[in-house]
Formats: C-alpha cells, sequence, structure tokens
C-alpha cells in the first residue's frame, strides 16, 4: 500500500496551515490521569537510574505535569513553536503491559477515551493515537479497531517489547497483520532500557538507552521477518529510528556473510529499514541532514517528545537549513498523509 492511501477509508481531518509550511508533531505525548486507577500493581518505571537522575526526573515531571495533563498550556506551546498539529500519543508510562489482561484493557480504553475526547475538544489542532494490551494479543487486535473505527484514533503507540517478549515473536502475527489491514500508523517508542545497569549514571539510560532499544526491537522486526511478511504496515520509530539509520551497513554484511541472519528475510536488511517512517528528533542540524541523505525526506516526520526535557523545543527552527522540498515533507506532509490530514 503506497504512502497516498493511507488512511483513505476514513474521512479526511481537515486542519490548518499558519506557517509556510504544514507542521505536524508526531511525536508528543498526552497523560490521561483517569486510567491510572485501574492499574492494582506496577513495577518502577525507570528502574535504571541513580539517585540524582531520579530528583531530576521527579522535579521535571511535576514542572510539565500541566501539560502532559492537559490541552491549554499545550496550545499556547504549540502556537509558540509554530506547531499546527499533535499527533497526542500516550505517555509510555501507561502502556500497562505488565497488567493482567483484562485489567491492562480497562487502562486501554481509558487512555485511548481520553485521548479521542482531547481530540474532540480541538479537532483542528489535534489527531490521536492510542494503546492496546500486547500482552494480549487478541483483546490488542479487538481495542485497535475501536480505536480506529470508533473513537477515530489514527494511530497506535507500540514499546519496544511486551514484557521481555521481542515484537518479532509469532504470538503478535495477528496484530500487525491487522495494523496492515486498518491501515493505521503504528508509533514504536520505548518506555525503558531493558537491561541498563551499565547506564545508570549521567541518565544514559535515557540518552543512550531510548534509541538502543529502538534499535534492538526494529532489528527484530527486520531480521525477524515482519517487514517482509507485512510491507504495507505503517510504522514509524522515534528518535530518529534508534541507531539503524546511522550504522544499516553491519547488518547488511552479516546478511551477506551469514546463513543465520537470512533464515527469515529475502533481501538485505536496509531495504525493509527503508520501509519505515522514523522522526526526526536527532537533535543536531548535521545529523537530521544525514538522516536525509541516508533515509529520504520522504519517510521523515518532525517530532518534538513534547512535553519532555529531552524534546525539541524549536522544532520548525531546527528544520530550516534543509532545501524547501524536503522541509515541507518532513514538517508536515509525511505525516499528514500517514494520518489522514487535508489542509484546508
Amino acid at each position: 500500500m503506497s504512502q497516498s492511501h493511507a488512511c483513505s477509508h476514513r474521512k479526511p481531518i481537515a486542519v490548518q496551515r499558519r506557517g509556510q509550511h504544514l507542521a505536524v508533531d508526531i511525536h508528543c505525548h498526552m497523560h490521561i490521569p483517569a486510567a491510572d486507577p485501574l492499574i492494582t500493581d506496577r513495577p518502577p518505571a525507570f528502574p535504571f537510574i541513580n539517585a540524582a537522575s531520579a530528583s531530576v526526573m521527579a522535579d521535571m515531571l511535576c514542572k510539565v505535569a500541566p501539560k502532559l495533563n492537559g490541552t491549554e498550556e499545550r496550545l499556547a506551546d504549540m502556537d509558540a513553536q509554530g506547531v499546527d498539529v499533535q499527533a497526542l500519543s500516550p505517555s509510555p508510562g501507561q502502556y500497562f503491559y505488565f497488567a493482567p489482561a483484562e485489567e491492562g484493557r480497562a487502562a486501554a480504553r481509558a487512555v485511548n477515551d481520553g485521548i479521542a475526547e482531547a481530540v474532540g475538544r480541538h479537532p483542528a489542532r489535534f489527531v490521536g493515537m492510542g494503546t492496546v494490551p500486547l500482552q494480549e494479543p487478541e483483546l490488542a487486535v479487538a481495542e485497535m479497531r475501536r480505536c480506529v473505527r470508533d473513537l477515530d484514533l489514527r494511530g497506535i503507540e507500540i514499546g519496544s517489547h511486551v514484557n521481555g517478549v521481542e515484537l518479532a515473536d509469532p504470538r503478535f502475527q495477528p496484530f500487525f497483520a491487522a495494523a496492515e489491514e486498518l491501515a493505521v500508523l503504528l508509533f514504536m517508542h520505548p518506555l525503558a532500557i531493558t537491561e541498563g545497569r551499565r547506564l545508570t549514571d549521567h541518565y544514559l539510560s535515557n540518552i543512550i538507552g531510548m534509541p538502543l532499544e529502538s534499535t534492538i526491537a526494529l532489528s527484530h522486526l527486520i531480521f525477524g521477518g515482519v517487514l517482509d511478511r507485512h510491507p504495507g504496515l505503517r510504522l514509524c520509530v522515534a528518535h530518529g529510528g534508534g541507531y539503524l539509520p546511522g550504522y544499516w551497513g553491519r547488518m547488511d554484511h552479516a546478511y551477506r556473510a551469514r546463513p543465520d541472519c537470512r533464515g527469515a528475510i529475502t533481501r538485505e536488511p536496509s531495504s525493509y529499514l527503508r520501509q519505515i517512517w522514523i522522526d526526526s528528533l536527532v537533535f543536531d542540524p548535521l545529523q537530521l541532514e544525514s538522516l536525509v541523505r541516508n533515509h529520504g525526506a520522504e519517510r521523515i516526520c518532525m517530532g518534538t517528545d513534547y512535553p519532555f526535557d529531552m524534546g525539541e523545543v524549536d522544532p520548525v527552527g531546527f528544520h530550516s537549513g534543509l532545501a524547501d522540498g524536503d522541509r515541507a515533507r518532513i514538517l508536515g506532509l509525511n505525516a499528514a498523509a500517514l494520518l489522514g490530514l487535508t489542509v484546508e
């Protein structure tokens, strides 16, 4: 399925362009407090940070809470940043994959209803992405269909693993098949590094860990054959796609050199990498230019990680050094096609 046909079975969402180019933030989060009481027990969300980082994180979360939980300060920030539309995705702490299946489904429904309600209050400024209880794939598919058909959410945010099980595991095959059938965007965003005992200091569990989690998960999706079996899957990976877009040659060499790296795929791994979309949250203009050269401007979407401190505060300005056509695609046109948006 081509990008131009994404979401073609749903009514386009009309949005407005305020600047030179449409600006759509594909990577921003919203927390839905109503879901939290539905979870009876939970592990620590960030197990691999030292006391200094934990203190800074607590202060930061307190500071951003009104923006993370609501819309009014968010809208003011969007206006200041020049962002026309935010694609609201759940705060990763609200995946709840660890919960019992029925409890996880109830919490996911509360998150999705809350995001849909926020979108309904400001339909020209927000588009919604939901979450599903991936610990039980059958329930996940049912909730994804509800998100798409009943709530008109245009994406599903997924983590980088499910309780330590890789997304390429056969148990998740029905989920990816349904996502391809629905032409719904999957936005992959890790919650925390899976194994980070060497990354507790200096906030390395986030600085290195987040892109590394995306790298590991995406590598499994490639080598495990998920992207081979589902060429129409609309997958966007946060944090610049992790490290693969800057170092794909090593996996291509392994594919050529070793039969154990060809078991589930039929061509070089980098060809599957270029099937997916990535966000532009890489912070350095030279790295952004490298992504454009190597991954292609047609497969990159602007992302900010709003409202967290590891986000890009001047997203439109960050892309100002690109050629005009590339800038237009990355700032908003690519995301608009993926999410089914049309400019009034």
